[in-house]
């Protein structure tokens, strides 16, 4: 990713006070013409950059090698931080670009330090999808994000109630392409789908949050929650050793090895058709054991197959 590349290339010139772009390339394992456009994002950005032509020339960061980096300003901080902490979500961050996150937000000023840390556990990007999106960014987005930075309560008004509730903002996650705010309110911890709040108001007064939140695990309970109300219908089947990892990877989280021996597995769907449509493709490599209601589809299935295809 480019943010990922615009750290690390702070850091470089941070640790080494001038660089080439041909040195750069080699630390960043990028082309020389890409080291050469992500110097001059950086300094376009308004990061104190600067470059020397000639010979024993370079580039610099205005200030020397331990510059605070004052050339970000608050919004381009949060930007970064942000950039890099959604690809920390997705997995996709080596160790030495965490580390380098972190060396960042410490070499920041301090009135922006606080921000940036809290940009950067604000996020979780979840790809598995629940449903459907418009595609387009909510508009509220923006706004959401700046109040979970700073700490802000919101009112909001949701769906179809007309009365503004008001919540305490926790985070946001990113599910595949739709955008969730997860919020404490007077009822407990809330979840609002984005595309679904029609007004948001910023206020004054700091947001609550609990004591060492961890927005990644907050997220695991409530997925949970919502897929165990959305999949009431289990099933046990016995399946090939060696083809156990396959089931798990069409069912995802709704799938459970109960013997790993005997290759007995348990599978979950909203309804007992719906868990023997998922299984039908799979023949005679797999058996379920029970329930009767999921057999009994399975052979309705079979037939409608038999009549039509003889």
């Amino acid at each position: 990713m480019r943010a990922d590349r615009l750290v690390a290339a702070l850091l470089v010139l941070q640790a080494r006070g001038r660089v080439t772009a041909s040195e750069l390339a080699e630390e960043l394992e990028v082309s020389v013409a890409t080291a050469r456009r992500d110097l001059g994002a950086l300094s376009s950005a308004g990061v104190p950059v600067y470059a020397q032509p000639g010979r024993g020339g370079g580039w610099s960061l205005v200030g020397g090698a331990r510059t605070d980096l004052t050339g970000l300003t608050e919004g381009e901080a949060r930007e970064v931080v942000w950039s890099v902490a959604r690809a920390m979500s997705r997995g996709s961050v080596s160790p030495e670009l965490r580390a380098a996150l972190r060396k960042l937000v410490r070499a920041l000023p301090e009135p922006m330090r606080e921000q940036a840390w809290a940009a950067s556990g604000s996020v979780v990007v979840d790809p598995a999808g629940w449903g459907r999106s418009e595609g387009a960014r909510p508009e509220v987005l923006g706004v959401l994000r700046r109040a979970v930075v700073s700490r802000r309560v919101v009112r909001l008004v949701y769906g179809e109630r007309r009365e503004p509730r008001v919540v305490h903002p926790w985070g946001l996650v990113e599910k595949e392409d739709v955008w969730y705010l997860v919020a404490g309110t007077d009822a407990g911890r809330r979840t609002f789908r984005l595309d679904r709040v029609r007004d948001v108001e910023v206020l004054e007064a700091a947001a609550e949050h609990p004591e060492g939140l961890d927005l990644g695990r907050v997220w695991d309970e409530v997925v949970g929650e919502v897929e165990r109300r959305r999949s009431p219908v289990g099933a046990t089947v016995v399946v090939d050793p060696g083809l156990v990892w396959v089931l798990r990877r069409q069912f995802g989280r709704h799938c459970t090895v109960v013997d790993q021996e005997q290759a007995r597995v348990r599978v979950a769907a909203h309804t007992s058709r719906s868990v023997a449509e998922q299984l039908a493709g799979w023949g005679a490599l797999l058996e379920v054991v029970e329930p009767e209601a999921v057999r009994a589809e399975l052979a309705r299935i079979g037939g409608e197959l038999v009549a039509r295809y003889g």
